[in-house]
């Protein structure tokens, strides 16, 4: 039996969930004023940063000791300027009180992009100084608080969540870079969300975490997070900003229709905090 609990509201303030109660964190923030998904959505790159310090600071506290929070970030260009997310998240996570544990790359399919106008400026000028890459990698930054104590998990929790060995070597998890198809343009449930594939949060829940133990998402978007551990026996906790996501999320975490019998007694909780608008980022 799992409980799952959706809070509408900023992230920024983690106020229902009590001190050191999560034991995974596990996310991926809006972009940085993306021209796809996000765009103009902060005013500035430092109200972008300001965000993620606050919640940084909140997934600090409400972390449990030893335990884990993973970032799926990227550097994003915007108008022709890169800016260097991955670097200053990482300093943010540390100032928090964090200490920086791993980073993996995630590789999106070779066919995924084609020559881009920033990338084809060499073909119309076969010079030096015209090469602009097109990025086909994600970060996956990894963090920890404190140090874990194996001992506190009892035998029968430590098998029952047993990583399968055969799934890790075959998919090749202990890299440093992790190929994953990422969620294909026009998904019916992930319209207007840069949606994470449901692959990264598996891993990183059966990697990191316990049945029974609580997972949250403070940027859940459509709920990829909260529905992938569900299916893994664990709780979870979302937080989004969108009002109008909630059918989208609960109809992905598996609560619109009838329960499967093994999930009968799982329950979805909606919280919604007073005032809330999509657009109250800063």
């Amino acid at each position: 039996m799992t409980h799952h609990k959706l809070i509408i509201g900023n992230c920024m303030s983690m106020q229902e969930i009590p001190d050191e109660s999560v034991h995974l964190m596990v996310t991926s923030p809006p972009y940085f004023n993306a021209p796809f998904d996000y765009k103009g959505l902060f005013k500035n790159y430092e109200q972008y940063l300001g965000v993620l310090n606050r919640v940084a600071k909140e997934v600090f506290r409400v972390l449990k000791q030893g335990r884990i929070a993973v970032l799926n970030i990227d550097d994003m260009l915007v108008n022709g300027e890169k800016f260097p997310i991955v670097a200053d998240a990482t300093k943010i996570f540390q100032s928090a009180g964090f200490r920086y544990r791993d980073r993996i790359i995630w590789k999106k399919p070779d066919g995924y992009l084609r020559i881009s106008r920033r990338s084809g400026v060499l073909l119309q000028n076969p010079y030096p100084m015209y090469f602009y890459p097109d990025n086909l990698l994600e970060s996956i930054l990894i963090f920890q608080k404190g140090k874990f104590d194996y001992r506190s998990i009892p035998k029968e929790i430590r098998e029952a969540s047993k990583i399968d060995i055969k799934e890790f070597s075959d998919n090749k998890w202990y890299m440093t870079l992790w190929e994953m198809v990422n969620v294909l343009p026009g998904s019916q449930l992930e319209k207007e969300i840069a949606a994470f594939p449901e692959e990264l949060p598996y891993r990183i829940i059966k990697l990191f975490s316990y049945v029974g133990e609580t997972v949250l998402d403070p940027f859940v978007g459509s709920g990829t997070t909260m529905k992938v551990a569900r299916q893994l026996g664990r709780n979870s906790i979302g937080i989004e900003i969108k009002k109008s996501l909630i059918p989208i999320i609960k109809k992905k975490v598996g609560f619109e229709g009838q329960l499967p019998l093994d999930n009968q007694n799982d329950t979805f909780e909606v919280i919604i905090r007073e005032g809330v608008k999509y657009g109250c980022i800063g």
